[in-house]
């Protein structure tokens, strides 16, 4: 696997890097370990005191940050500072609250006393994707690192950059050597880090294909594991909806990081009443975006990741076209340097269509018309995904009803805005399990230990095969 910069605004190559010797792995791995069995025994307020240095040295360097995001996928530049600072609060949040998160939880037995405690694992191995280039790994290093577990780190080759940028972050804010490690590894030397006996979780951001097969190989080797897989989710608009606001966050839903976020408004289910006002203003709203340098903050629209990301996307959209969709909007490459796609709106696609149950990564809004609420619903939970969804009306409560109906891992009502350190993160179905962020976050992958004491008095002997009988074991 080649690790390389690529600018998709202009194509421009801007720096290769070697993938590590299966000998510079082995080193890593072995120094990954060690460290390990320093900082599980490092207080919460030590490891926090790096944890919130590292925050902070994000927060004032978001420009730095932000400009080798923008080069190496293409994200507005504007964007990618929102995305600095989003990710330097997730590193804060974990700071403050990992201790309390993780305190001793009182049970109440019968007899005795007892709680449960928690205690790091190992080390954990992360693969990380380019949509997000800081975002993804402050979501994991955030919480794990505060639990005392050491983060291994392999991210997409697109975005090397980035990647060596946040383990510099970690260095520069006093982590010892081996608490974070970037990894320029192939897919075979991928394999050979879940398999290592030394690593004890894997997290996973990715495709659905390319999750099945590290579950599975974690599985094989009884790890502990978390995926996020993706999503197709239904933005439902209801009759009752308030369009003006509704509007704003269908194009933020659809086109934010140019429509390249697994939690995004990718199948837009609306009430028949509405469908035709709504179509017109989310057209015309579609329509009204630029294409242009990313590094520009007037920019309105930027390029996919990458060339094969476009490519990808084009065929996606002709094939959904073969086999009946129809084009209401775009559907082409712009003619322009760079790998910028128009913005697109599909409609009459039917279940037998593929383009029914795959997922779009870009800018590209699946159109759907129904009758009612409960068709809303229906065809919401008509996907193999599960990841995040929303509805869309002026009565909350009926939003919230509805809300408990769709199968998904998350859901907004009137709003899509997941981003919140508190709220956790994470799907069902094809979308995968396990949650990121919040509270449920920080336990993904840490041992969740029994401890009983007290006078309790023993049971009387008697033959293994009488207490059996008797049902006491």
């Amino acid at each position: 696997m080649a690790y390389k910069s690529v600018n998709p605004y202009d194509g421009r190559t801007l720096k290769t890097f070697d993938e590590m010797t299966d000998a510079q792995l082995e080193t890593a791995i072995t120094t990954a370990a060690a460290a390990y069995e320093t900082w599980r025994h490092r207080t919460y307020a030590e490891r926090a005191a790096i944890v919130a240095k590292a925050a902070s040295i994000m927060h004032a360097k978001v420009d730095e940050f932000a400009r080798p995001m923008t080069l190496e996928m293409g994200k507005r530049i504007d964007e990618a500072r929102g995305e600095l600072e989003f990710s330097s609060q997730i590193l804060a949040y974990y700071a403050h609250n990992a201790e309390r998160f993780l305190a001793p939880v009182k049970l109440n037995p019968t007899v005795g006393q007892a709680h449960m405690e928690s205690s790091p694992i190992g080390v954990v191995f992360c693969v990380e994707p380019w949509n997000f280039p800081f975002y993804q790994l402050a979501r994991v290093a955030g919480p794990h690192l505060m639990a005392g577990n050491v983060l291994m780190v392999k991210h997409a080759s697109n975005v090397p950059q980035c990647a060596i940028a946040f383990e510099k972050l970690w260095i520069e804010a006093g982590a010892p050597v081996g608490l974070y490690t970037n990894l320029l590894i192939s897919h075979d030397q991928s394999h050979r880090v879940i398999d290592d006996s030394r690593v004890k979780g894997v997290a996973l951001t990715g495709s659905v294909e390319v999750g099945r097969d590290v579950a599975a190989r974690a599985g094989r080797k009884v790890k502990a594991s978390s995926m996020e897989l993706g999503g197709s989710d239904a933005f439902i608009v209801l009759e009752d909806a308030d369009l003006e606001h509704t509007i704003k966050w269908a194009v933020w839903g659809r086109m934010y990081n140019t429509g390249q976020t697994c939690c995004a408004a990718k199948r837009f289910i609306v009430v028949e009443e509405v469908a035709d006002a709504f179509l017109e203003k989310f057209k015309s709203a579609l329509s009204s975006f630029e294409p242009g340098d990313p590094m520009d903050e007037m920019t309105t629209l930027g390029p996919l990741s990458s060339e094969s990301a476009l490519l990808g996307l084009l065929k996606q959209v002709d094939h959904a076209v073969s086999n009946g969709a129809k084009l209401l909007l775009g559907g082409k490459r712009i003619d322009r340097p760079g790998s910028f796609m128009e913005p697109t709106i599909l409609t009459g696609i039917e279940p037998k269509n593929p383009a029914f149950r795959e997922e779009f990564f870009g800018p590209v809004a699946l159109f759907f018309t129904v009758k009612n609420e409960d068709e809303a619903i229906a065809l919401a939970n008509d996907s193999d995904f599960g990841l995040g969804g929303s509805v869309f009306t002026k009565d909350e409560a009926r939003g919230q009803r509805i809300a408990s109906r769709v199968e998904t891992g998350m859901m907004f009502v009137n709003n899509i805005s997941w981003s919140d350190a508190e709220l956790p993160f994470g799907g069902i179905k094809d979308s995968g399990y396990g949650r990121e962020l919040g509270d449920l976050g920080i336990q993904q992958f840490v041992n969740k230990k029994l401890v009983r004491f007290g006078s309790i008095e023993a049971p009387a002997t008697m033959p293994a095969r009488e207490l059996v009988g008797s049902g006491k074991i």
